[in-house]
């Protein structure tokens, strides 16, 4: 078990120094606490490595998943969420041991790259109006109809008007 430690320790340094702020970083695009993010890098990091059985796999944090997770905590709240979560986990588990992972050749691949570039859609419009400084507020919302009252496209909008009259 030990044998491979002086090339493992620094290896693990290493994905840690990567992983703990993606983990904070996404847990604050969530609209999660940021304690929450790193006791998911915890969990991702140690239990599921050493439940997996691999020797060369590294998990941890999803930026994909912000966007989806913060929908969730907005419309269930982060309690009710926790529980979701919680579930999500234990039938994973079950599948594991079940060892039904073939499952997952039935989502087309499509559906999936579809679903990411969705959210990378969302990432790049809701930055545009900040990328030329058009937007007050300091902190992105990645929701449809902002805090502002403004919403995506009419920020948008702002952004050209204000660089065309310019």
């Amino acid at each position: 078990m030990f044998k491979y430690i002086t090339k493992d320790l620094p290896a693990s340094i290493v994905v840690f120094f990567v992983a703990l702020p993606l983990c904070l970083g996404i847990a604050l695009a969530s609209g999660a606490p940021p304690f929450a993010g790193m006791i998911a890098g915890i969990i991702g990091g140690i239990v599921v490595g050493s439940i997996s059985g691999s020797q060369i796999g590294v998990s941890g944090p999803a930026a994909g998943l912000a966007a989806i997770v913060m929908t969730a905590i907005t419309s269930m709240g982060y309690g009710d969420f926790l529980v979701a979560v919680v579930i999500g986990g234990v039938i994973q588990i079950l599948f594991g041991i079940g060892r039904l992972g073939i499952i997952g050749y039935f989502f087309p691949s499509s559906v999936i790259k579809g679903m990411l570039t969705g959210i990378g859609i969302i990432i790049i419009l809701k930055q545009i109006p900040h990328f030329f400084g058009m937007d007050e507020d300091p902190e992105g919302d990645f929701a449809f109809l902002q805090l502002d009252g403004e919403n995506t496209l009419t920020e948008l909008l702002k952004a050209l008007k204000a660089l065309r009259s310019s």
